[in-house]
């Protein structure tokens, strides 16, 4: 199977690395033009909708520069017992959030935004995936914490690099949990028949 594109152009607005890889390795074809929405002002509600409304302003933002263009947005948190976990600023509360999360189930929430204004559509949606960590050590903490990973993530962990030997189970969406749940996207541009799936013929 290969994906054939429309010409319809397709924009990323995050500026996040792992959004762009995961969209990179679905095989879609598309522009990034992060958004520069201040995440401040979105107020806080529950987390399913907080993160929806945030990548609904994300979207929002950079689809009134580009009318014609469908445009993704998203955002991710860690849920633990019901508090946010979010990005580490120091050594201590890296190695605070990281013993929490130690030997126990949380949650990571994506909220999702595809919308064209020209075509007035705009759907958004949350996927949540749990994550079971395996009991760390300290030494193992403090390894983690030397290799600087921790500090750009939220959780303090990226299950895509080396933060992969933390995590023992998941259940739900792999790719939710580094950033963008891609089968829900996808299924979604198939669906506007942004994309099709034609036969790419016998290997």
């Amino acid at each position: 199977m290969q994906a054939n594109y429309r010409h319809l152009l397709l924009i990323l607005a995050s500026k996040s690395q792992r959004r762009r890889y995961l969209l990179k390795q679905a095989g879609l074809s598309f522009s990034v033009i992060p958004s520069s929405v201040d995440e401040k002002s979105v107020s806080m509600t529950s987390p399913e909708k907080y993160v929806r409304d945030l990548a609904e302003a994300k979207a929002g933002e950079v689809a009134k520069k580009y009318p014609e263009s469908w445009v993704i947005g998203a955002d991710t948190i860690v849920l633990m017992d019901g508090i946010i976990l979010g990005k580490p600023g120091s050594k201590s509360e890296a190695r605070k959030m990281l013993k929490q999360l130690s030997g126990k189930i949380h949650q990571v929430l994506t909220g999702y935004t595809i919308c064209c204004l020209a075509k007035k559509r705009n759907f958004s949606e949350t996927v949540k995936t749990e994550v079971l960590f395996k009991h760390l050590t300290d030494e193992e903490i403090e390894w983690y914490i030397q290799s600087k990973e921790p500090f750009d993530k939220a959780g303090a962990y990226a299950i895509q690099g080396l933060g992969t030997f933390l995590v023992k189970s998941i259940k739900g969406s792999y790719t939710n949990v580094v950033g963008l749940p891609v089968c829900e996207v996808i299924e979604f541009l198939n669906k506007e028949r942004i994309l099709h799936f034609a036969d790419a013929g016998t290997v």
